[in-house]
């Protein structure tokens, strides 16, 4: 799936856009409502500020050392050891890739009631089609794209915030540090795959500092969105709010195309993650079939609840990429030769166990920054042992 040709650092930063724009960020905005709004902005950009922070670090490790998001992790667990990531990261990208369609065809579906499973088809086509045209050739597809979406989302921002109606209380009530973990959650789902697209970055410091903050600017922005929809709306339903703004087929494209640029990332990584299993897989066909996969999945099973899945992404990379943090800028370990990097995936091991331990407790900064900081303080103290 590599070819010569190298990413601008335009370009790293429309991807990034893409990747941002989204429904699915949208609806895990609505869950901020039960803080009110002042609140709400709050726990949204100290999560992103924590989220981006460490998107940027796994990002870089991939731009100097050229190397795939999966072929990095092999630097810090062994050659056979990051493969567990690999198949790890591969089922993640399944599953936002069904969460995605199933996501963008419910609301497509509200729009234009033709059947929640032919959207999913028409949605799953386009992902196909987007990941055979190749992410180097996609530019002035791209420049469109954005530029119309970047459009359409002004126009819903300001239908949602112009009356400046008083705030309604929605949902049940989430703690402040809850909200936090949320907002830091969905840039870390991109934690395993940055390296994908930064590995071919012409500046690659540039190009990640780039997507990092692009990604994280209007990751917040989609977070409002959604959250200002609850609070000041009253509901959650996004595409019913287009429709009572008269947006009707424009609402539709924002729904369809923002769909298509985010979960493309997520299947072309699929493909370039499978490559790291055997140089004999075809990553583009492996992204196709991921596609058709989501696809069939989001026909078949309903997804309308994700926080589970975004806990347990949390769980499995934050301390992964702590430990590659750790190695890559402070001990300068590569395990690449090595078969397993015992140690390391024992203090993976570790990592999580704090993880889903620290979940019950209410940490205002949530729980993916302690963690971190306990899993590399650990990853240092052993290697100076």
């Amino acid at each position: 799936m590599r070819d010569k040709k190298q990413i601008s650092v335009f370009e790293s930063g429309l991807i990034w856009f893409g990747a941002a724009v989204s429904i699915a960020e949208i609806l895990t905005g609505t869950y901020f409502a039960p803080l009110g709004f002042k609140q709400g902005v709050l726990a949204i950009l100290t999560g992103h500020i924590i989220g981006c922070v460490m998107l940027f670090f796994a990002g870089l490790i991939g731009g100097i050392a050229r190397r795939s998001a999966m072929e990095t992790a092999k630097m810090s667990f062994g050659g056979k050891g990051g493969l567990l990531f690999s198949i790890l990261n591969i089922v993640q990208l399944v599953g936002w890739t069904a969460i995605m369609i199933y996501d963008g065809a419910l609301s497509a579906n509200s729009i234009l009631a033709v059947g929640g499973w032919v959207w999913c088809l028409v949605i799953g086509a386009l992902i196909a089609l987007w990941i055979m045209i190749g992410i180097k050739n996609l530019n002035k597809i791209n420049i469109f794209a954005m530029a119309a979406l970047f459009i359409l989302t002004v126009v819903l921002c300001f239908v949602i915030f112009k009356d400046g109606s008083t705030p309604m209380a929605v949902g049940e009530g989430m703690s402040f540090g809850a909200a936090v973990e949320l907002s830091v959650a969905m840039p870390l789902s991109w934690l395993p795959l940055i390296s994908d697209y930064t590995r071919d970055a012409q500046k690659p410091v540039q190009a990640t500092a780039v997507s990092a903050a692009v990604y994280g600017a209007v990751s917040c922005w989609m977070y409002m969105i959604g959250m200002g929809a609850a609070i000041f709306t009253g509901q959650s339903d996004i595409a019913g709010i287009m429709m009572k703004a008269g947006l009707g087929i424009a609402g539709l494209l924002i729904i369809v195309f923002s769909t298509v640029t985010t979960t493309f990332l997520d299947a072309y990584s699929a493909g370039v993650s499978s490559e790291s299993l055997s140089k004999r897989i075809n990553g583009k066909w492996v992204a196709v079939a991921a596609a058709a996969l989501g696809t069939a999945a989001a026909i078949l099973f309903p997804m309308d609840d994700i926080t589970d899945f975004l806990y347990l992404i949390g769980s499995v990379f934050a301390p992964m990429i702590a430990i590659q943090i750790a190695d890559f800028f402070i001990l300068k370990k590569d395990s690449t030769d090595n078969a397993f990097a015992v140690k390391n995936l024992v203090i993976w091991l570790i990592g999580f166990a704090v993880y889903r331990l620290l979940m019950k407790t209410d940490i205002p900064v949530g729980n993916t920054l302690p963690d971190m900081v306990i899993t590399m303080l650990l990853c240092i103290a052993l290697r100076k042992i």
